[in-house]
C-alpha cells in the first residue's frame, strides 16, 4: 500500500535555452484550431472564436457529423486530419481527444512547431507523458497542460495573496473531491479523471517536489478501475539559505465519483496560516496567524493560569479574512495564459514537465491503490508498473 521517491531537481537552464528559441507571434491574431470536440473541445472552439486576439481556423472530430455542426456554429472548417489542419497554417490548438490519443495527436503537432494546449492529464500513462515531454522540448512550438483547477476563480485569488508576499508552507493539506457518477471518462479511474485536479494544485503549492511517500486504497465498484480512492502523500519540505525550514507535510486526497452530492473542497493548515478553498461555491477564508497573535497569547496566558474559557466563541476570536475573487470563466483565463506564451514565445507555468510529474504521481496512487488488489479481488483488471525513474526536473511554479 506504501510507496516511496524522492523528488527531482529543476532544469531551469534547459527550460530558459528552450524559451529563447521560440520568436513568439506578434502584430496579427493567433491562427488557433481544435482536435476534439465534445464535451472540453467545444468550449475551446468558442472561446477561440469570441476572442479578439485569435482567430478559429477549423476543427479536427472523430465523429464528422459532430466536427460539421460545431465548425458551422463558429464559422470555421472541419478537416478530416490533423495533417490537413496543420498544412492550413495554425499557430495553436487545443487538444481535447480521450486521453488514449494524447499522444499520438501532440507528437504531430509538436513535430510541426505547433503550440499545443492538452486538457488534463497530459497523458494516461509516465510513458505517454515522458514522450510528450520530449516531444515539447524539440518543438518550437508551446505547451501547456489544462489543469483547468488553477484558474478557477477562488484558486486565483489565492494565488493573488501569494503573490502579494503571503507565503504559504503548507504543513497538512485535507482535499475532498467527489460528485455523482456521470459515466464519462470510465476507461480510466478516479485518480486520473478527477483526484488529478487535485494533485496538480497540492504538487504546486509545493513547488513542484514530488511526494517521498505514498499510501492509497481504492475500490472498483461500477467500472473496472478505482471509483473511490484516497492517497495519504508525504513530502519533505527544503531547508531554506536561512538554515529554517525542513520537515515534513502531509496531503490526505480523497476522490470518489460515486457520492451522492457534490463537493470541492480544499484546507491547507500551514505554518502561517489557514486556509479554506471551496471550488464549487467560489469561496475562500484565511485565518492569518499573525492577524491572531494577540488573542492566541492572551488565550495562552489565560490557559496557564487556569482560567475558564469554555464560554468562549471560537469563531469570534479570530479574524476570519475572504478572499476577494472575480467572476471570470475558468477556461477563458485558461485559454488566455496559453496564448500569452505562445505571444511571448514563453514558458507556461504549467508546462510538459509540470503535467508530466502530475501523472507520475497520479500513476503511483494507483499502484499503490492497487498493490492489495490480488488479495481479495479475484482478477485485477491492471498491474501499473513504472519504470526506473530517469533524471528529470520536478514541476515549475
Amino acid at each position: 500500500m506504501a510507496g516511496k521517491n524522492g523528488s527531482n531537481p529543476v532544469e531551469a537552464g534547459a527550460a530558459a535555452k528552450k524559451a529563447s528559441l521560440r520568436s513568439g507571434i506578434t502584430n496579427r491574431r493567433i491562427r488557433c484550431g481544435v482536435v476534439g470536440v465534445g464535451r472540453m473541445g467545444r468550449h475551446h472552439a468558442r472561446v477561440y472564436h469570441q476572442l479578439p486576439e485569435t482567430e478559429l481556423v477549423g476543427l479536427v472530430d472523430a465523429n464528422l457529423d459532430r466536427a460539421g455542426d460545431v465548425a458551422d456554429q463558429w464559422g470555421c472548417r472541419a478537416f478530416s486530419s490533423v495533417e490537413k489542419m496543420i498544412s492550413a497554417g495554425v499557430d495553436a490548438v487545443s487538444v481535447a481527444v480521450p486521453t488514449t490519443h494524447h499522444r499520438r495527436v501532440a507528437e504531430e503537432l509538436l513535430a510541426a512547431g505547433v503550440a499545443c494546449l492538452i486538457e488534463k492529464p497530459l497523458a494516461g500513462s509516465v510513458e505517454d507523458a515522458w514522450a510528450i515531454k520530449e516531444a515539447a522540448e524539440r518543438s518550437t512550438g508551446v505547451l501547456m497542460v489544462g489543469h483547468i483547477e488553477r484558474f478557477n476563480p477562488i484558486m486565483r485569488a489565492l494565488q493573488k495573496e501569494r503573490a502579494n508576499g503571503v507565503p504559504i508552507v503548507p504543513r497538512f493539506m485535507e482535499v475532498h473531491r467527489v460528485s455523482p457518477m456521470t459515466f464519462r471518462s470510465v476507461d480510466v479511474g478516479v485518480v486520473m479523471d478527477m483526484m488529478i485536479h487535485d494533485l496538480d494544485v497540492v504538487l504546486m503549492l509545493m513547488g513542484g517536489h514530488e511526494p517521498v511517500e505514498i499510501y492509497a486504497s481504492g475500490v472498483p465498484v461500477i467500472t473496472e478501475h478505482e471509483d473511490i480512492c484516497n492517497a495519504r502523500l508525504v513530502f519533505d519540505l527544503p531547508v531554506g539559505p536561512d538554515g529554517k525550514g525542513g520537515g515534513k507535510s502531509v496531503a490526505n486526497v480523497t476522490a470518489s465519483r460515486l457520492a451522492l452530492k457534490t463537493e470541492r473542497i480544499t484546507r491547507i493548515t500551514g505554518e502561517n496560516a489557514y486556509i479554506k478553498i471551496d471550488y464549487a461555491a467560489k469561496k475562500g477564508t484565511i485565518i492569518r496567524r499573525i492577524a491572531n497573535e494577540l488573542q492566541m497569547d492572551e488565550c495562552r496566558d489565560q490557559l496557564r493560569r487556569g482560567v475558564d474559557l469554555t464560554d468562549l466563541k471560537w469563531q469570534e476570536l479570530v479574524n476570519i479574512e475572504n478572499l476577494v475573487i472575480d467572476d471570470a470563466e475558468p477556461i477563458v483565463a485558461e485559454i488566455r495564459a496559453f496564448l500569452e506564451a505562445v505571444k511571448d514565445g514563453a514558458q507556461p507555468e504549467i508546462d510538459a514537465t509540470a503535467g508530466f510529474v502530475n501523472v507520475r504521481t497520479a500513476q503511483r496512487i494507483v499502484e499503490a491503490t492497487r498493490a492489495d488488489w490480488p488479495t481479495w479481488k479475484t482478477k485485477p483488471q491492471l498491474t501499473v508498473s513504472i519504470p526506473s525513474r530517469p533524471a528529470v526536473p520536478a514541476a515549475t511554479t
